[in-house]
């Protein structure tokens, strides 16, 4: 028996401090799972499929994105349905909006521009609460080396580097249109460090853990453990330099989805 289906777009923030990642995945708590779960019982377990427009690691937070769901059978009743669904969801979870829309819409495919933060601060000892939002180096970093490195990214590069376990497959060649490392007046708390730092990176695509190689590779210019000019050799993709570094995942904010026309 074949099903109508229905077409809808959501918006949707979450925390992702107490998650393990976007994706559904067995034992560990996830945010597929659960939005899956909530689906479910508001629904009354008709049937459903879920497709986000891009999946997050463990810990990192998303302040606005994007996720298709499929109803088969019965439509929603779109003047009821957020209310409904934000009261049963967890409270670290929540939509923002939802909208019908068409079987030729595909959000994985429909281009689209990502706004991401990376929030740290250095020195002294963060208070405990800023830990779900920026990760604490506690160390004197060279920031204005750093301010200078984060430009080097801008632009059409191909990212070998900055891919994490690329195979021959794998498509590195990307372009990012801004690249900068600045103060923190994006987000701020009564609780947080007097001064706090964020990298901000907006592009088409990244790859896997890409923000969080280019942040490692940024500390480590800061602690002049590499230079400028090892940066740009990083960055450059036909070296294909191994790097180790990963940035921790809890300073990592998916800020922004925007859908181009």
């Amino acid at each position: 028996m074949q099903y109508k289906r229905f077409y809808y777009l959501i918006q949707l923030q979450y925390l992702g401090f107490r998650y393990h990642g976007w994706q559904k995945q067995p034992d560990v708590l996830t945010v597929e799972h659960m939005l899956n779960k909530t689906l479910n019982y508001v629904l009354e377990g008709k049937r459903f499929k879920v497709i986000a427009a891009g999946r997050t690691d463990a810990m990192v937070s998303v302040n606005q994105t994007y996720a298709e769901i499929f109803i088969y059978e019965d439509e929603l009743d779109l003047d009821t349905f957020l209310e409904v669904f934000n009261k049963n969801l967890p409270q670290d979870i929540k939509c923002l909006s939802i909208e019908e829309t068409t079987a030729d819409f595909n959000i994985i495919q429909h281009p689209k521009v990502k706004e991401y933060l990376y929030f740290f601060c250095i020195k002294e000892k963060m208070h405990p609460f800023c830990a779900p939002f920026m990760v604490n180096l506690q160390e004197d970093l060279d920031i204005a080396l750093m301010k200078k490195g984060a430009k080097l990214f801008e632009g059409e590069h191909d990212f070998y580097s900055f891919a994490f376990r690329p195979n021959p497959e794998t498509q590195t060649e990307g372009k990012i249109d801004v690249c900068e490392l600045i103060e923190n007046s994006v987000y701020t708390a009564n609780f947080f460090p007097e001064l706090s730092y964020v990298l901000k990176v907006v592009g088409e695509g990244f790859k896997r853990q890409q923000i969080r190689l280019m942040m490692g590779a940024l500390i480590d210019l800061g602690r002049h453990k590499i230079s400028l000019e090892d940066l740009k050799k990083i960055i450059d993709g036909k070296n294909k330099i191994k790097l180790e570094h990963i940035a921790q995942a809890s300073g990592l904010i998916l800020n922004r989805v925007s859908l181009k026309p």
